[in-house]
């Protein structure tokens, strides 16, 4: 049975493997999701991933299948009114099962629980599949775009997208 709990810095060397295995490398590319043939560097260390999970501003929610840990999704309150929505992932081989759709519902709960009026997202403009599940379930491109934080050559974009949460 697959559990949604909220992460805790014990979790910090499972959260790297299992964000290294579905962004990057051969691993990722085992599902429909990931950035394998965009990126081919480290996707978060584990200093950031400790430093966000001390954050009192993050909330990483991990979807466990027992002890393993196969799927989280991180939400950073950057406001009274707005949350960002990032490091989002499933395991590649357990993708296209409703775990991805159940872990952005239990984080789109928490901020709303939390009085937060919208989620916002940022992904690499190229990923259309992606961008197009998102629209699916609410989340429409803002017309903003921000650059990604380290200058890649062919240059790598991101578009902003966001989606109006229901009343707390």
């Amino acid at each position: 049975m697959t559990t949604i709990a909220v992460a805790t810095p014990a979790d910090a060397p499972a959260l790297k493997a299992l964000l290294e295995a579905a962004y990057r490398g051969d691993t990722a590319r085992q599902g429909w999701n990931h950035e394998a043939d965009i990126l081919d560097d480290e996707r978060t260390s584990r200093e950031e991933l400790d430093a966000l999970l001390a954050d009192p501003a993050v909330t990483i929610l991990t979807a466990r299948d027992g002890d393993s840990l196969i799927g989280c999704v991180a939400v950073t309150r950057k406001d009274a009114a707005l949350a960002y929505l990032g490091m989002f992932c499933v395991l590649p081989t357990l993708q296209s099962a409703g775990l991805g759709r159940r872990l952005l519902d239990a984080a789109e709960d928490l901020a709303c629980a939390e009085g937060i009026a919208a989620m916002e997202m940022t992904v690499i403009d190229s990923r259309a599949a992606l961008i197009a599940w998102y629209a699916r379930r609410g989340y429409a491109f803002t017309g903003e775009t921000r650059p990604f934080p380290v200058l890649r050559d062919p240059p790598v974009t991101f578009v902003v997208l966001e989606k109006p949460l229901g009343a707390a």
